[in-house]
């Protein structure tokens, strides 16, 4: 997902203290969501072995269902970072939500 690790004295409210025997051993920073979404669609097309934007409908249909139930678009322009990744328009992933709530 993209975090980073920081010495436990560097780290702040967001971040998370990892502890080993009762004693701050490490910390780790996460990624504001928007990057971590990027870091979610990069894995997607690493697992499907070819960009988002060549699969088939269906496929595409999967991955809106998938990542909305990760949060992805509870993030600003989350719904126009998918989009453009899947080579579809917003109103086409606004049309994959709805299917998926009438379904």
């Amino acid at each position: 997902m993209g975090g980073e690790m920081i010495p436990p004295d560097e780290a702040g409210p967001d971040d998370v203290v990892l502890s080993w025997e009762g004693a701050a051993a490490l910390a780790v920073r996460l990624p504001q969501l928007a990057d971590s979404l990027d870091h979610i669609l990069a894995a997607l097309e690493r697992r499907r072995g070819m960009p988002l934007a060549e699969l088939d409908r269906k496929a595409k249909q999967e991955i809106v269902r998938s990542l909305e139930a990760r949060g992805a678009f509870a993030v600003r322009h989350g719904v126009e970072t998918v989009a453009s990744a899947l080579g579809v328009s917003r109103f086409t992933v606004y049309n994959y939500l709805n299917r998926e709530k009438g379904a």
